[in-house]
């Protein structure tokens, strides 16, 4: 389906959705690129865009908090949708104030996202395409002895400068007390931060969250790759657990999980 198609049909869901919501997040075209906006009825909607991608629940989880009452709706991606339905477990989003207006990835932008789901369930505009079963790079890690694996990891943290981007761009990091700026955990001043501490931290609260919109990687100026480790978490945790981040507002995250089996905040 081309551009020209998909933003037709993303400009009749928008209209349809502002007709009962406050306000629908969506991208505006703006001097050459495009930026998140919040479309409210009447608006021309002639410079509404579909790429580039965008993590848009961290922003509806900012207009959740400083409007409560706000019927939003949102164009959203697969990721987005995976996103938002782990923040509403969370109680970061109420999601029965917000209507998924769901934009289809193209087979292209799932290889290149290695994406296994590049579609919401809420599918509105586009087409659902197949997506990639299994980060490739995984298999190619776990051909590695324990040694190389460990060197190879060692050379990619090295790299890193301690730029917060991962976790400033993640859309499930939320805490307002961040662990990875607490000098018990993450020394302050030292580059590259210590082995292994910053990036096993990050990737152990990804443990049944990460919601894999690849969003840290595209971020990393350090070219780590992040989503590597993270994808090998989200496939252990659903063969441990059963259980797929984003997968459905009913299932329950395992780390989530009190003693006596009920969630704790």
């Amino acid at each position: 389906m081309d551009e020209q198609t998909l933003l037709a049909g993303l400009r009749t869901a928008v209209a349809d959705a502002l007709a009962h919501a406050n306000g629908v997040l969506a991208l505006r075209a703006d001097h050459g690129g495009a930026v998140p906006h919040l479309f409210k009825s009447g608006d021309d909607l002639s410079d509404l865009a579909i790429a580039p991608r965008y993590p848009m629940a961290m922003i509806v989880d900012t207009l959740g908090d400083a409007w409560p009452e706000a019927r939003l709706g949102v164009v959203a991606r697969g990721c987005d949708e995976r996103a938002l339905i782990e923040l509403a477990k969370r109680h970061q989003v109420n999601l029965d104030n917000v209507t998924v207006i769901g934009l289809a990835c193209s087979a292209e932008q799932a290889i290149e996202c290695r994406c296994a789901k590049p579609y919401p369930d809420a599918l509105v505009v586009g087409q659902a395409v197949e997506g990639i079963a299994q980060d490739p790079r995984i298999a190619e890690l776990e051909a590695m002895s324990y040694g190389q694996r460990f060197a190879f990891w060692s050379a990619q943290y090295e790299k890193c400068l301690k730029c917060y981007g991962c976790r400033n761009i993640c859309p499930v990091c939320y805490c307002p007390t961040c662990a990875l700026e607490s000098d018990l955990w993450v020394e302050t001043g030292v580059l590259a931060p210590p082995f292994p501490s910053y990036h096993m931290i990050k990737a152990m609260h990804m443990v049944g969250r990460c919601i894999a919109c690849r969003e840290c990687e595209d971020a990393c100026p350090a070219d780590i790759p992040l989503t590597t480790i993270y994808a090998a978490l989200h496939r252990d945790t659903a063969e441990a657990f059963g259980y797929v981040a984003g997968h459905s507002i009913d299932e329950k995250p395992p780390l989530l999980l009190s003693l006596s089996g009920t969630m704790e905040d």
